[in-house]
């Protein structure tokens, strides 16, 4: 599609909230002077988060930038268990809590931050006993158990690669990434659980491994002992399975940590992207945590005695850095929860912030929404009092819903910290720090300090206010360095958008800025509708609908119309005690029209149960294109329940006949 022209500002929001002064009294950041010393010296600043780690061997050069390729802190070494683990159990931390695990079941398990020092090194000498070397890569495949962290933690000790594959994609998922990469060792388990069902992940796992040659060894963790099924469960193969549980027994409680090079691969991780093969998003050892870090320090405003849940599976880049490797670098305790939100009834989550007495929460907006649909009464049933900041990840989050978030569990007291990044750029780049950020439902504010973004149009010149291709235009430490296998598609991928300037990084997205200098994500450039000369973000739309008391949830596409060019057709998802009826539909239509303009009003709109989202929650606003243009599905292996997609397509068809 044409980015010629800038994205059209349609959606106003006016509501504004200070960070409440007790707050700002006791925050982590509570004097925007740390912006100014950034802009200052950019390269001082980040030396100074970057002194804040554990170092083996001092760094002597800050950055070296030959576009678009960048090192961070070169000269030095330094590990990343030993900065998440080894300093914390040396001092206080030793016996605090590290990560507290809720399976889906019920069962329970503290590890303090010497339980998952020790369970690391030990692993990391079974890693070193099936020959993991330096430099080697391990895939892990496993569900959201304090083992996944414990697998990660200790390949960084021994300098091993990691590459985590999220424990809800298929056999086929699971051996492209195993193979794009050459994986040398696979950690999985026997099954896991979810909404009630056996995740057979070892099955899928020996089916993915009958094309995978580079695997010399399979470590299975037994999540499920004495209930090992023969429909989930496959035999041991002898001489490459092993149970975990049995290395363990004999591994020794201290291996060494290599020291590593400040621009050493820490892990691979791979994302789908919109088409072609998946992509191997590389970060390395000192830049991914100096980001991890500092981002965790200062977003969520961490303290001792905090109980931070960051409900992310490792699976995805937002539990890499915000349940592994950001928090434990700060020495916080963790929640993690195994199952899904609505198991056994609707008020899980609820119920594991009232026992745990979580202080900080970091969800995703579709989870707010499915929260919104389900109904107040849900968490209005537990005592949420203990709560003091909320987070938002993964998508923009509409004003409604980041109002609901605020007013029914944050009890309008808890600053919400609506954060943008990906997995390219390892941390968050865009976002309010709650002791100085005024905050304003739907936008992210303003870049993090060392940040460096802007609004360009397609000649990259610069929009102040209004809506345009959002960019980085400078580097920073935790940003992807390549793509794994193939440095072509890196370039081509993030740093040809405007010929010429291969310093500019484009990360997909439009987006707006007021007059406050707040910026607004308003979705991909993919996605970006183009109504009669109008270039529209789904995200406006989206958002009116939702403003709408009927809507818990809403997507928005472009179909072709052979006057406007595109017309606009929106798949919705009420909230309990509303029914789809005709004359709701053109309510619906109506109220677009009022609150943002006729140019906007949907041209269809479809009333549906669900939508069609990844596992990790993401709208597939792709498939939506593909059933309103009446095309064939495209793939749906990564969709958390591929019948979704197909019930919609009958649905949208009947709807049209």
């Amino acid at each position: 599609m044409s980015d010629s022209q800038d994205l059209d500002v349609l959606l106003q929001e006016h509501r504004q909230f200070e960070p409440p002064e007790s707050f700002r009294a006791t925050a982590n950041v509570s004097d925007g002077a740390l912006y100014d010393s950034a802009r200052a010296d950019y390269e001082g600043y980040w030396a100074d988060r970057a002194r804040e780690l554990e170092w083996v061997t001092p760094f002597t050069t800050v950055l070296s930038w030959k576009p678009p390729h960048a090192e961070w802190f070169t000269g030095g070494t330094l590990n990343a268990s030993v900065n998440c683990l080894d300093r914390h159990v040396r001092g206080a931390r030793r016996n605090k809590a590290a990560l507290v695990f809720e399976g889906e079941p019920g069962d329970r398990r503290t590890l303090t931050y010497w339980d998952l020092y020790v369970a690391v090194n030990q692993f990391a000498n079974v890693l070193k006993s099936l020959g993991v070397k330096r430099g080697d890569r391990v895939a892990i495949y496993l569900p959201l158990i304090p083992e996944a962290a414990i697998a990660m933690l200790a390949c960084a000790r021994i300098g091993a690669i990691h590459s985590v594959v999220f424990g809800g994609f298929s056999p086929e998922s699971l051996r492209d990434r195993i193979n794009d990469s050459q994986c040398k060792v696979l950690v999985t388990a026997d099954g896991g659980y979810r909404r009630g069902s056996i995740v057979p992940l070892k099955r899928n796992a020996d089916k993915a491994l009958e094309e995978t040659p580079s695997i010399t060894n399979v470590v299975v963790v037994r999540r499920r002992p004495g209930a090992v099924s023969e429909e989930a469960f496959a035999e041991m193969k002898e001489g490459r399975d092993l149970w975990y549980h049995r290395l363990m027994r004999g591994a020794k409680q201290w291996c060494e940590p290599e020291a590593m090079e400040s621009e050493d691969p820490l892990f691979i991780l791979y994302t789908s992207g919109t088409t072609g093969k998946p992509k191997g998003i590389v970060h390395t050892t000192a830049g991914y945590l100096v980001g991890a870090q500092s981002s965790t320090h200062q977003v969520f405003d961490l303290r001792e005695d905090d109980v931070y849940w960051c409900t992310a599976d490792v699976g995805w880049i937002t539990g890499h850095t915000y349940l592994v490797y950001g928090p434990l670098a700060n020495g916080a305790t963790c929640l993690m929860y195994e199952g899904a939100p609505d198991w056994p009834e609707k008020d899980r989550f609820w119920e594991l912030c009232e026992r745990y007495g979580v202080s900080i929460l970091y969800t995703a907006p579709t989870a707010i929404r499915a929260f919104m649909k389900w109904g107040d009464q849900w968490p209005a049933k537990h005592d949420l009092s203990r709560l003091r900041l909320l987070g938002s990840v993964g998508e923009p989050i509409n004003p409604e819903a980041w109002m609901w978030y605020r007013e029914h569990i944050g009890g309008n007291r808890c600053p919400v910290v609506d954060t943008w990044w990906q997995t390219e750029t390892g941390a968050i780049v865009i976002s309010p720090l709650p002791g100085i950020t005024s905050t304003t439902p739907g936008s992210a504010t303003v870049p993090l300090p060392g940040y460096s973004c802007a609004l360009l149009d397609s000649s990259a010149k610069e929009i102040p206010v209004g809506g345009g291709l959002l960019a980085l235009t400078r580097p920073w430490p935790s940003m992807l360095r390549t793509i794994w296998g193939d440095d072509a598609r890196y370039v081509e991928t993030y740093f040809s958008r405007w010929p010429g300037r291969p310093d500019l990084y484009f990360p997909g997205d439009g987006a707006k800025r007021d007059e406050n200098g707040n910026f607004w994500i308003l979705g991909r450039v993919d996605d970006v509708l183009n109504v009669a000369g109008h270039r529209i973000g789904t995200m406006e739309v989206e958002s009116a609908l939702v403003e709408h008391p009927a809507v818990a949830e809403a997507a928005v596409v472009g179909k072709t119309h052979e006057l406007k060019g595109q017309a606009i057709a929106a798949f919705v998802t009420l909230r309990e005690g509303f029914k789809q009826s005709s004359s709701l539909r053109d309510e619906l239509r109506n109220f677009v029209g009022e609150k943002i303009g006729a140019i906007a009003k949907p041209d269809d709109i479809l009333f549906s149960a669900d939508l069609p989202k990844t596992r990790s929650g993401k709208i597939m606003r792709r498939l939506l294109r593909d059933i309103a243009e009446g095309r064939a599905l495209g793939d749906t292996t990564t969709l958390a329940d591929p019948n979704v997609v197909s019930s919609l397509k009958d649905m949208y068809e009947a709807n049209e006949s």
